[in-house]
């Protein structure tokens, strides 16, 4: 697949890409504190009773359930660049 418009020619399908890949980084890290694999950091409890555990925060009732930061990613620079104009299509051979 690839992104295709009628009067984009390649370098410009290059830019517009960058550009939405650049601005789908900084956008996702607003909401992301880094990235810690499929689960996040791990959180070291010690409760007011006494014994610890470690807790994985997307385990929480407060946990993003889409809080993987390379899908809101992929998300946020397909969105852009349907919003340029561009529609995914097949290779052509």
């Amino acid at each position: 697949m690839q992104w295709t418009r009628a009067d984009a020619t390649p370098e410009q399908v290059e830019a517009d890409m960058r550009t939405c890949r650049q601005e789908a980084w900084r956008e996702a890290g607003w909401s992301s504190l880094g990235y810690y694999g499929a689960f996040g950091p791990p959180l070291f409890v010690d409760p007011f009773f006494g014994r610890r555990f470690i807790g994985w925060p997307h385990y929480s009732p407060f946990a993003d359930p889409f809080g993987n930061r390379f899908l809101e990613e992929s998300r946020l620079t397909d969105f852009c660049m349907r919003a340029k104009g561009y529609q995914l299509a097949p290779l052509k051979q």
